[in-house]
């Protein structure tokens, strides 16, 4: 589907010679004389390369035709994690690499929207925040109360987040899936 470059934004999807991209920058630039000039910074969604393509205002780029899916996150075998659509039963499997930091916050039987291209599974599209429960953490050290401390605790995922000095095992804190940064406690271990 051929659309204006101008309408090109961050993380728009886009077909270039026969490969899928995402784009993860544009830069618009309008020099003195001539056309405004469109730099896009691009990932290829199969192989995780990064370009650079420039173009000029009022060219057209192929704007790649998605459809989103809920889906059942069920296991990772090697470096695929595998997802079921709930109504067809069909299995899909995206790339640790594709996945990025994303795979941090999945757990199993886990509801998610996955963004497919034809029949492929693509990328998916998580809460902002997730709530996932501290199995490990370091003991906070008596009298450190002056400035703000953090500590390395790890969740139910294996994920390792820096936590204030106050969490515990046990306790379930709020992480954004976006930078994978911690928010707040959002209830106690027993």
């Amino acid at each position: 589907m051929d659309t204006e470059i101008s309408g090109v934004k961050k993380n728009t999807k886009l077909v270039i010679d026969g490969a899928l991209y995402n784009v993860i920058e544009v830069e618009f630039t309008k020099p003195g004389k001539g056309r405004s000039v469109y730099r896009l910074r691009m990932q290829n969604m199969r192989d995780g390369g990064v370009t650079d393509r420039t173009y000029r205002s009022g060219e057209k780029v192929d704007a790649a035709s998605m459809t989103t899916e809920e889906e059942q996150y069920l296991y990772r075998e090697s470096d695929q994690y595998i997802f079921m659509n709930s109504k067809s039963y069909e299995q899909h499997g995206i790339s640790e690499k594709t996945l990025g930091i994303k795979k941090n916050f999945l757990k199993e039987g886990q509801t998610v929207i996955v963004l497919m291209f034809g029949d492929e599974a693509i990328d998916l599209q998580l809460p902002i925040t997730i709530d996932l429960k501290v199995i490990d953490t370091e003991t906070a050290l008596r009298g450190a109360t002056i400035t703000a401390q953090m500590k390395p605790s790890v969740v139910e995922t294996g994920y390792k987040v820096d936590t204030p000095a106050f969490i515990k095992v046990g306790d379930v804190i709020k992480i954004d899936t976006r930078t994978g940064v911690y928010l707040e406690r959002v209830s106690t271990g027993k």
